[in-house]
């Protein structure tokens, strides 16, 4: 039975509340308010749009200085970009040949066809990106690193007019998670002044997403400029629906991954390492500067005059003088000040470089990884353990290499072949009966396998001997192992042996006449030394 939803009014926690207990439960460990660790401990975390949302702007534009300045953070969206999409992910047609009768001849011709069709478009960066810039693989690749750093991405889908070279119309632009935001009426220094709204309809906008009373996302609203962009033209938002009302196809795909129910924009994957990252840069720098200073060998000429042998301070040394202002030293190899009478140098003893800076930046950079699922060894690229400690940590981060990647097919590369299969059925480019129809058949059609970048091996002969003991004992097949090994394709890789093999065979055929002449002479040529 359905039963009737009513709305009761409560107070505010403020108003009239109850007094919390102090000695059940959580209340005596992490909850407590009377112990001395915990009584600083003053903690707040309200809705999704307050936590998230309304922080997201500031955590974009730190995420992305960090991204620009520091080593640590490029490398973590470098290797997950690497790793996760690599040279792009290729799709594999999968279709479900007994829901559609067909028998395996058939199955792998009509997958043939298709992926030389899917490859006209995806191969073709005037074919599949609205500003022509990356084929479809490229965009992958721009399309992760700016979820990663920005928290989410998206990509508006735009139709062009077909010509003969690019029978397709379908077009995928990429805009940053900055470009979509919630209308406001103006702004002060570019900077916007909200990010809730309501729209025409009632419905609430949540930083950009508007979703209707039961939050179901309705639309996004996409402006025309970046929020700190210099830029005299007018800001405008378009209102782009979530769906098409006809063909119920998406209108702009959404790249994100939530942390919170009700979460309607991502935050950044560097979001919660901000912090030790600026300050393990800063450390570095000065370790840095510091060691340079160092290593400088800087003399200082103390004179009796008021400096009149040399009036503008000027500076000798290799490097030659760098600003001629009589209050400022330089110091650089092999250069020489002159100082006025009464004026003297004095230096501290920096002691650089420090014996413990390698050990203390690996210990942060390993809590950095922890957070991010990146092994410090992988991470900072060295791998100086030992071939299981480093293999554990490959394995480990692969773990998230592969939930990422499923995340961006889900999000990104499903949906853009489902609208690419749309409009091939459409224009009769691809044969597929009941397409429109039914969605059972609909869904056989777009079964698909995106192959990415493998995993790699640390010991090549131990890791393919395993593969081929699992193998054998039908642990898994050839085809899995294929892909985790080198990332390849069975099919492919058979066929091309085949035709490898009739060749060398052709090959053995022609040479055996010429190798028996080749033996006979070379008997003869014995014959007559001996």
């Amino acid at each position: 039975m359905d039963q009737e939803h009513k709305k009761t009014k409560t107070m505010p926690a403020s108003a009239g509340a109850l007094p919390r207990p102090q000695n059940k439960g959580y209340s005596q460990s992490g909850a407590s308010s009377t112990r001395r660790a915990m009584k600083g401990f003053l903690a707040s975390s309200g809705a999704p749009h307050e936590d998230i949302h309304d922080n997201n702007p500031t955590l974009r534009q730190r995420a992305r200085a960090l991204y620009m300045d520091a080593p640590i953070a490029t490398s973590a969206i470098k290797t997950n970009r690497t790793n996760v999409i690599g040279i792009g992910l290729i799709p594999k047609s999968r279709i479900n040949r007994s829901v559609l009768g067909m028998t395996q001849e058939q199955a792998d011709a009509w997958q043939d066809q298709t992926m030389q069709e899917f490859s006209l478009w995806a191969n073709n960066k005037r074919a599949c990106d609205a500003i022509g810039v990356n084929d479809f693989y490229g965009m992958q690749q721009l399309a992760l690193s700016s979820w990663l750093i920005s928290g989410d991405v998206f990509a508006l889908v735009k139709r062009y007019p077909i010509k003969p070279l690019t029978p397709y119309s379908l077009r995928l632009h990429l805009i940053e998670a900055d470009r979509v935001s919630t209308p406001v009426l103006g702004e002060i220094s570019h900077i916007p002044l909200q990010t809730m709204g309501k729209s025409k309809d009632g419905n609430t906008i949540y930083d950009g997403v508007e979703v209707d009373k039961n939050g179901m996302i309705q639309a996004y609203h996409v402006r025309n400029t970046y929020p700190f962009e210099m830029t005299t033209e007018t800001t405008e938002w378009v209102r782009v629906r979530a769906y098409g009302d006809r063909t119920e196809l998406p209108n702009i795909l959404h790249i994100m991954d939530s942390e919170r129910p009700e979460q309607y924009r991502g935050v950044s994957y560097l979001a919660q390492v901000i912090e030790p990252i600026l300050q393990l840069r800063r450390y570095t720098e000065s370790e840095l500067v510091a060691a340079i200073v160092e290593s400088f060998f800087t003399a200082f000429v103390l004179t009796e005059g008021n400096g009149d042998d040399n009036p503008m301070n000027e500076v000798g040394g290799s490097q030659g003088e760098v600003s001629r202002d009589e209050n400022e030293y330089e110091m650089g190899p092999g250069t020489v000040n002159f100082l006025k009478k009464g004026e003297s140098v004095t230096f501290g003893d920096p002691k650089r470089p420090n014996s413990g800076f390698e050990m203390f930046t690996k210990a942060i950079s390993e809590q950095i990884g922890a957070a991010l699922e990146i092994p410090a060894d992988l991470l900072l690229k060295s791998f100086t353990k030992s071939y299981s400690a480093s293999r554990a940590a490959l394995l480990e981060s692969w773990k998230a290499f592969k939930m990422r990647r499923q995340w961006f097919v889900r999000d990104f590369c499903d949906p853009v072949y489902e609208l690419w299969m749309d409009e091939a059925v459409a224009r009769g480019r691809i044969t597929a009966p009941g397409f429109f129809s039914d969605p059972v058949i609909r869904a056989a059609y777009l079964g698909c396998e995106w192959i990415g970048p493998s995993q790699g091996q640390l010991d090549p002969i131990k890791e393919i001997n395993a593969e081929v003991a699992a193998i054998r004992e039908g642990i898994t097949t050839r085809e899995q192992s294929t892909i985790r090994i080198n990332g390849g394709q069975w099919d492919s890789n058979v066929e091309r042996l085949m035709r490898e093999n009739e060749k060398l065979a052709q090959a053995n055929q022609l040479l055996g006449p010429a190798k028996e002449v080749l033996d006979n002479e070379t008997g003869a040529e014995d014959d007559e030394k001996e």
